[in-house]
């Protein structure tokens, strides 16, 4: 009898501690989730403050007088005074993508940081640090985190659907000193062992050649002609279906500044 009862108040003993460890995993989950949801939450409100300064300051750019004596445009004048690591600004028609894009010494820093440079999963649109924002030549490259709210550059895989492609095609680029049009011409998965972000072209030819190979990798044919002076901007994104995290989407278009 002493057996039988020993037997039960060890059974009743493991289910209340599976309860507990379920409980637990639940809870732990749902905190997850709910710091998560928050973070997606917090990202769109800081980002909403910065779109409504940035459009304030280009609505009031035609009114002002050129810009400041370093040539920076003065629609850029209120976001420096935020962050003077702000370079640019893209917007994507078709898509929420309109977004600061900042510039740090390394091509860490704004993986984690927002455009106040407080810690943030989604991160920053930022430029590549080996780009000078003052003269944009050959690949010029932006990346940016493919969140699961859309947001950052979560809506680039739009242009992985052919109607979609060939609708939006212009991407508006805005820098410190000029504003572009660049006109989307090749875009692919990839892995990280394709070195789709060189910099460095000795030759015409090089990087005439480099140009060659990304037209190849596209999943669409534009015949666009790219020149040896037509700088190339590159937007970078993660892809998850390739395993390890080496997953790339990839878009890039042909830089043309606005008359």
């Amino acid at each position: 009898m002493a057996t039988g009862r020993n037997d039960r108040g060890i059974r009743k003993f493991i289910g209340k501690l599976v309860n507990m460890v379920c409980f637990g995993i639940m809870f732990f989950s749902s905190y997850q989730i709910i710091s998560i949801l928050y973070d997606y939450y917090a990202n769109r409100q800081v980002l909403a403050e910065i779109q409504e300064v940035y459009q304030e300051s280009r609505d009031g750019e035609d009114s002002q007088e050129g810009g400041d004596m370093k040539g920076i445009r003065s629609s850029f004048t209120e976001l420096l005074r935020i962050n003077p690591d702000i370079v640019g600004w893209i917007e994507i028609p078709g898509t929420d993508i309109s977004y600061p894009v900042l510039q740090a010494e390394n091509n860490e820093f704004y993986l984690t940081r927002n455009y106040k440079k407080e810690k943030s999963r989604a991160g920053s649109i930022f430029m590549d640090y080996r780009n000078d924002v003052k003269d944009l030549k050959r690949n010029v490259i932006l990346y940016g985190h493919r969140m699961k709210d859309d947001s950052m550059f979560g809506q680039l895989d739009k242009y992985l659907s052919e109607p979609f492609f060939r609708r939006h095609r212009t991407i508006y680029f805005d820098t410190l000193y000029e504003s572009y049009d660049a006109e989307v011409f090749a875009v692919y998965k990839t892995t990280t062992d394709f070195y789709y972000i060189d910099t460095d072209f000795s030759t015409d030819e090089e990087y005439l050649s480099f140009v060659r190979r990304l037209l190849d990798r596209s999943v669409y044919k534009t015949g666009l002609a790219i020149g040896p002076d037509d700088p190339v901007l590159t937007l970078s994104t993660c892809d998850y279906t390739f395993p390890g995290g080496k997953g790339r989407l990839v878009i890039h278009a042909r830089l043309k500044k606005k008359m």
